[in-house]
């Protein structure tokens, strides 16, 4: 009795419902027109493939653009160092092997550019770093005008390699410059910085620091005012003061950011070109009269355009690498020590 009520009251309903077929699917069909695509859809596959390779086709500019100018040169340059080949006729090349590598590990030239890669990077490193930090603790505290000062240390840093060295080319002129006036003016006998062995080093590494100080006193500072301060305040407390504070509390927090900046150095240091090449003048891709300040870069250079050995100037240019890669190497265990005393 009760079914047959129901049946009068919802005649359609009951009437229009096909055999086997529920009513909330038949509700759904006639509220949305059309069923929503199925797991097997066109539509769910493309969405598939859309997060597969969205993510790919986003970096993949990068990689095209580095395995076309860096990969490949780098490639092309290891394959070079094992032949001979010579700057005025690319197209005829012989196997060489490893000769290259033996004749550049027996030449007196590239133990001496080595050895002046070494000597000026020492010079121009250590006191640029050390600079670098005592100029960011100034300016770690409140001064008027911070952002004016921190401009004036990224002015070296912006300032072309060209307009850099001519401006130290004219201060260490033998004839009318200024550091021999100044060294005159104290009693000193002038220096010809361009002859002199260690005098050339000192000259081209002082280029050097006066471009990177201020670039690295940023990145010292940054880091600085990512310290805590409650470290400052516990330091505070005790009694100490601001040379403790720097000593204990400062340096020690810094140690990343000082690796950083060493291994950053290291490298600028080892691919050192432009200032030799501008300082030296006429005997600039020599590294002077005497090869007294030709490094690892300007030896390469002298040795692919200049005298016109591509396969030994390949070598030279791996040999680079190599030393690149056994400085990162050591970087990657330094920071794993800091991190387990850590």
């Amino acid at each position: 009795m009760t079914s047959s009520k129901q049946a009068l009251a919802h005649p359609a309903t009951s009437a229009d419902a096909a055999p086997g077929s529920q009513p909330g699917a038949a509700r759904g069909a006639q509220g949305r027109g059309t069923p929503p695509p199925g797991p097997d859809s066109w539509r769910s596959r493309l969405y598939r493939w859309d997060m597969k390779a969205s993510p790919y086709a986003f970096i993949a500019p990068f990689f095209i653009v580095f395995g076309a100018f860096g990969l490949v040169p780098l490639l092309y340059t290891a394959w070079y160092s094992l032949h001979n080949v010579q700057l005025s006729g690319l197209d005829h090349q012989t196997w060489a092997g490893l000769d290259n590598y033996k004749n550049l590990l027996s030449s007196e030239f590239f133990w001496n550019a080595l050895e002046n890669t070494f000597t000026i990077g020492v010079i121009s490193t250590v006191p640029q770093l050390v600079m670098a930090i005592g100029i960011a603790h100034l300016l770690n505290y409140r001064l008027r005008g911070s952002t004016v000062w921190r401009v004036v240390m990224l002015t070296p840093y912006a300032t072309s390699v060209a307009a850099a060295t001519l401006v130290f080319t004219l201060l260490y002129s033998w004839d009318g410059g200024m550091i021999n006036w100044l060294l005159h003016f104290v009693g000193v006998d002038p220096i010809n910085w361009r002859e002199s062995d260690w005098g050339g080093q000192f000259a081209v590494s002082s280029i050097v620091i006066w471009r990177w100080t201020g670039y690295n006193a940023l990145i010292y500072l940054a880091a600085m005012q990512a310290i805590p301060t409650d470290l400052y305040e516990s330091a505070a407390l005790d009694g100490a003061g601001r040379w403790q504070q720097f000593r204990h509390v400062t340096v020690p927090m810094l140690r990343p950011t000082i690796l950083f900046t060493v291994v950053v150095s290291t490298i600028g240091a080892t691919q050192l070109f432009g200032e030799p090449l501008l300082f030296g003048g006429v005997s600039g891709s020599k590294g002077g009269s005497a090869h007294q300040y030709q490094t690892l870069g300007l030896y390469m250079y002298d040795q692919g355009w200049g005298i016109g050995n591509l396969g030994k100037a390949s070598a030279i240019a791996w040999t680079m690498f190599l030393i690149l890669l056994i400085v990162a190497a050591i970087n990657l265990l330094i920071t794993r020590r800091l991190r387990k005393s850590q």
